[in-house]
């Protein structure tokens, strides 16, 4: 099991969002702190952003760069990234933040 994963769809294509930059920061002592950095596979999916095995309590962010992907596919979008900031309370369950995306908007869910 995925300690921390994500899944990107493109709303307005309706498709995977494929090669889409994605970064996963921690919060810790004051400040972010980048912790890995991957991009989207031809599914849509970091199927492993953070094993469950190096997961702690704490609060995490992924960052996404929607402005690159909209600006390679097609049009600009409105948001040049989308951070997606969220409490880790229990470090022995996976935490998978699926987003769904269009140029002028998105919505997140702790999906399963």
């Amino acid at each position: 099991m995925s300690g921390i994963s994500t899944h990107i769809l493109d709303l307005a294509l309706g498709c995977p969002a494929a090669g889409v930059g994605v970064k996963l920061l921690l919060w810790k002592n004051k400040s972010w702190v980048e912790i890995a950095a991957q991009r989207t596979d031809i599914d849509g999916r970091c199927r492993e952003l953070l094993p469950l095995s190096e997961m702690s309590a704490s609060i995490y962010r992924i960052v996404i760069d929607s402005g690159g992907y909209f600006g390679v596919s097609r049009e600009p979008g409105l948001y040049p990234d989308i951070s997606i900031t969220f409490d880790v309370r229990d470090a022995t369950t996976g935490y998978h933040m699926p987003l769904l995306l269009s140029p002028n908007g998105y919505t997140t869910y702790r999906g399963s």
